[in-house]
């Protein structure tokens, strides 16, 4: 019990730490061609005068049911369940360690002036690669070290990260952010253009917009169909774009149900793991490319995340399919 309060008392720190600075309008996001149209949304709720950030509950939310998800398989193939929550107090806080430094590496430019702004989570700015790789990385140092299973606990501690990546992709939405490009599409979504970045007013100098994108010449064609696409209703200015959080969302609901399946009837340890590496790194390498907030490799226009994604799905599938041929074989030679 005193192990659990502590992953709640640290869930609503790292929420509130990670909950974007910026207050946003009350303004509404539209689904024009759903008929949907969601008003007057903030980027805060008020409880007895305290200010609770929608982005903060929902990576609040992500940490605990990811925690929650990964206890209940644990308990339901017969695994000591403390080990975890003790995995998850420290993944939590890693994880998102992980999740800044991969942004800042790759986005120095944004911290080149003000270095110690790298320690003000509150600015924005993580990148969720960083945040798996963080966990992952925390899941073998933690296994080596309670001398576990590594491939069950890796099988079992996935669920939960997976629960949690649907969860908190939502605080994107609170935020504005992580959109794709310009779509007039079944799940367009409409932002007003005062609760996102500059770049993509259409009232900001298209020099200065050229300016900032340099030598990435996708990613400035993006933001300037983006511009050029905008409409104005009622009196405010909105873009039209692919609510790419939904889309990974949804995706990764859809990873999540058959994973759970799967579990149930896998074949071998690491299964469940490498069939998240390989259907997780499938999703976001088709997501990242509609991305207009990308990180880019050093030096060029290629996407960071999505070359990740792909080293991912090949890597994923080519150990899947050795332990799969070599299990095969036991089995076989068993019988």
């Amino acid at each position: 019990m005193e192990q659990l309060l502590v992953l709640l008392d640290q869930s609503v720190q790292v929420a509130d730490a990670v909950a974007e600075g910026t207050e946003r309008l009350k303004t509404n996001i539209r689904f024009p061609n759903l008929g949907i149209v969601i008003k007057n949304i903030g980027s805060y709720f008020s409880v007895f005068g305290f200010r609770i950030a929608y982005y903060g509950v929902c990576i609040g939310l992500a940490m605990i049911l990811g925690y929650l998800m990964a206890d209940q398989v644990a308990k339901r193939t017969g695994q000591n369940r403390d080990h975890y929550l003790d995995f998850t107090i420290w993944a939590v806080v890693l994880s998102v360690a992980g999740a800044r430094i991969y942004y800042v590496v790759f986005n120095w430019r944004q911290f080149s002036d003000s270095p110690m702004s790298v320690f003000n989570l509150r600015t924005g700015g993580l990148a969720i690669y960083g945040g798996v790789i963080a966990g992952i990385l925390t899941g073998f140092v933690f296994t080596k070290i309670k001398k576990l299973n590594r491939g069950l606990f890796l099988d079992t501690a996935v669920i939960g990260l997976l629960t949690g990546q649907i969860i908190g992709r939502w605080g994107n939405f609170f935020n504005r952010e992580a959109f794709g490009t310009y779509t007039n599409s079944i799940f367009a979504m409409q932002i007003d253009v005062r609760e996102v970045n500059r770049w993509f007013d259409p009232n900001s100098p298209v020099a200065a917009v050229k300016n900032e994108f340099g030598s990435r010449t996708a990613a400035l064609e993006r933001v300037m169909e983006i511009r050029e696409n905008a409409t104005v209703i009622d009196g405010a200015t909105y873009i039209s774009v692919h609510p790419t959080f939904l889309y990974e969302s949804l995706w990764n609901l859809a990873l999540l149900i058959l994973l759970l399946l799967r579990t149930k009837r896998k074949g071998f340890d690491w299964e469940i793991f490498l069939l998240y590496l390989f259907g997780y790194g499938l999703g976001r390498l088709w997501i990242e490319g509609l991305r207009t907030d990308q990180l880019f490799l050093f030096g060029t226009s290629i996407a960071v995340s999505q070359l990740l994604s792909g080293l991912l799905v090949v890597g994923a599938a080519a150990v899947y399919i050795r332990l799969y041929c070599k299990n095969r074989k036991k089995r076989v030679s068993a019988e």
